[in-house]
């Protein structure tokens, strides 16, 4: 089956990218908006870092944070003022971007600022949030459950395409193993490429221990480089990795977050490997 791509951008204050024309593209940024400075200074290390190696970026952060495992956990700053700094950071760098939706309702506020529209792994079976998504439009990214196996991602991708959507893309972010683990079969990538869509593959979500400490989320970080440079040899479009200034302070996905400090060390061994997948698939 033909890969889609994915058009983002080309409206003047973000130039045109493509998803799924063979370049790899990075989907970067904190686990959740905590201050519009944090977010801006974050958002400019990682172009700096991307533009540097020549890798696309698309910069995420979530204004919501809906499904925390505590009630008392920090949810973010609410969708209006979390759009209001997304849309900061897409006009001053002129970075595409792209955020979840929790709830119908929200989709036409987050298309009207996001370049691309993010449906978590828990709600991707939900079939009003996926035709809300996609009626905007926007292309949509579906995170696959943690419950599903790749290939009963079709019907997901049909209700997104179906409403309209401006392209789809799936991304992987592990298995549930067992209790308070997951595990990633990287066979999935390639089953989810036979479904004619761009695969993304979320390094550090995939690290992560749901429920491990309790009332927080637990993880393993420093297995997510390992994770990425995996999925690049296996020929992903695109790589997630949340990214913060201060990891074990983060106010969500403390456990799994990498920090910006060596993220640019990270990327470089990423844009080496893709080179040479490209390089094995054209001999």
């Amino acid at each position: 089956m033909t890969k889609e791509s994915i058009l983002l951008g080309g409206d003047g204050a973000v130039a045109r990218r493509t998803l799924g024309d063979g370049t790899l593209t990075v989907i970067a940024g904190p686990c959740v908006i905590e201050s519009e400075g944090q977010t801006l200074e974050l958002a400019q290390a990682l172009k700096s870092a991307c533009d540097g190696l020549g890798l696309s970026l698309i910069f995420k952060a979530s204004f919501d944070k809906a499904n925390r495992t505590s009630v008392a956990s920090f949810r973010g700053p609410g969708l209006g003022e979390g759009l209001r700094i997304l849309g900061e950071v897409r006009r001053r760098l002129g970075v595409p971007i792209t955020t979840d939706i929790h709830h119908p309702e929200q989709a036409a506020a987050v298309a009207a600022v996001a370049d691309l529209i993010q449906i978590p792994a828990f709600l991707c079976r939900q079939t009003d949030l996926l035709v809300a998504a996609g009626s905007t439009g926007r292309p949509v990214n579906i995170k696959k459950g943690q419950f599903i196996a790749p290939w009963d991602m079709a019907p997901a991708i049909e209700k997104a395409r179906g409403a309209g959507a401006g392209g789809v893309m799936l991304t992987e972010r592990g298995t549930s193993f067992g209790h308070n683990d997951l595990v990633v079969d990287f066979r999935g990538l390639a089953h989810m490429a036979a479904l004619g869509v761009p695969v993304c593959f979320d390094a550090t979500h995939s690290t992560q221990k749901p429920g491990a400490m309790g009332d927080a989320t637990g993880g393993e970080r420093s297995l997510a480089p390992l994770l990425a440079r995996a999925a690049v040899a296996a020929g992903v479009d695109a790589v997630f990795m949340e990214v913060h200034s201060d990891p074990d302070n983060a106010r969500s996905d403390a456990a799994t977050q990498q920090s910006v400090d060596g993220f640019g060390d990270t990327l470089a061994q990423l844009a080496k490997l893709h080179a040479i997948s490209h390089a094995l698939d054209d001999a």
